[in-house]
């Protein structure tokens, strides 16, 4: 057994698992699983650079983080940033930040490797489930973009693209320096539009209707699932494994886009930081199943976060 520690920066979020793994059985263990909503790609997609403000909400996190992994007494950490870092012009100063406070350096990982560790964190537990067939195909909807899947026991072919939740929203929705409440029509068709594009792309390299099970994984997808089962409050046993119809998913992701912020805001389950982006990840999930024909998406707390955790295992 040994207790290591997982940082996933995305453009969104930053989370943090510290766990006790176990290789020979293949159990990975939470002693502490946790999100802060930092924001860190806020204006990457204009600016080509991460903003002052954001840096510092993406450091206090971190310091957060490091003062629990002390606690926990982790043997192993690893720190692993996504999409937004990937793309700014001043990334060496968040990798200075983070390497100041928790003593390891990020490591700013290509789209394929995001892709493994998220294959490896949402299906390392589904071996031996003769109800969910192979091929999976493992969708991670993050805020900058979205990474596709295709294996069984091991990763056939992947590919990332840049159609996040965040992206999409900063560059369809957003009218005068805010997010329109709710969108126009013509904002969502233009969205939308880029979504299929971005399939288009990523089914040049991976086969995604060869897929017969679909396993969604990030905060679009669970929050979409918290809303499908009308949860009093955000709860991940609830939301893990969970199933949504394609017409479930559709129902709400048409409510979603047709509402306001003030609505969005009101749902229980939704966290903060989430009310003004949920419509295109939602958006995002939806394309996809429409794509390919799923009649469900298998919903996943495990992910990214997880494949880090047992690649330090």
């Amino acid at each position: 057994m040994t207790r290591v520690a997982a940082v996933d920066c995305g453009t969104n979020s930053i989370r943090l698992l510290v766990a006790d793994a176990d290789p020979a059985t293949g159990e990975l263990t939470d002693l502490d699983r946790r999100m802060t909503i930092v924001r860190l790609g806020q204006g990457v997609d204009r600016t080509g650079r991460l903003a002052p403000e954001a840096l510092q909400r993406t450091f206090a996190a971190c310091r957060e983080y490091a003062t629990v992994i002390k606690e926990h007494g982790a043997e192993r950490l690893r720190f692993v940033a996504t999409s937004a870092s990937r793309d700014a012009e001043n990334r060496d100063e968040f990798v200075r930040g983070v390497l100041d406070i928790l003593g390891v350096e990020p490591e700013v990982i290509s789209g394929d490797q995001e892709a493994e560790f998220s294959f490896t964190g949402a299906t390392k537990e589904l071996a031996g489930r003769d109800h969910l067939p192979k091929p999976y195909l493992v969708v991670d909807i993050g805020g900058g973009s979205t990474e596709f899947v295709v294996g069984d026991d091991r990763v056939r072919a992947a590919r990332s693209v840049d159609i996040g939740c965040v992206r999409m929203t900063e560059r369809h929705l957003v009218r005068d320096g805010a997010v329109s409440d709710p969108p126009s029509q013509e904002q969502i068709a233009a969205m939308r539009a880029d979504i299929e594009a971005a399939l288009d792309l990523a089914e040049e390299t991976v086969p995604l209707r060869e897929a017969r099970t679909l396993v969604g994984l990030a905060g679009s997808v669970t929050t979409v699932s918290a809303i499908a089962q009308e949860l009093p409050e955000y709860d991940s046993a609830a939301i893990h494994h969970s199933r949504v119809s394609h017409d479930r998913v559709r129902e709400i992701t048409e409510w979603l886009l047709r509402s306001t912020h003030a609505e969005r805001a009101a749902v229980p389950s939704m966290h903060p930081g989430r009310v003004d982006v949920i419509g295109a990840g939602a958006l995002v999930l939806l394309s996809i199943m429409e794509r390919i024909g799923a009649e469900e998406v298998v919903v996943s707390e495990h992910d990214i976060l997880d494949g880090i955790a047992w690649s330090v295992a």
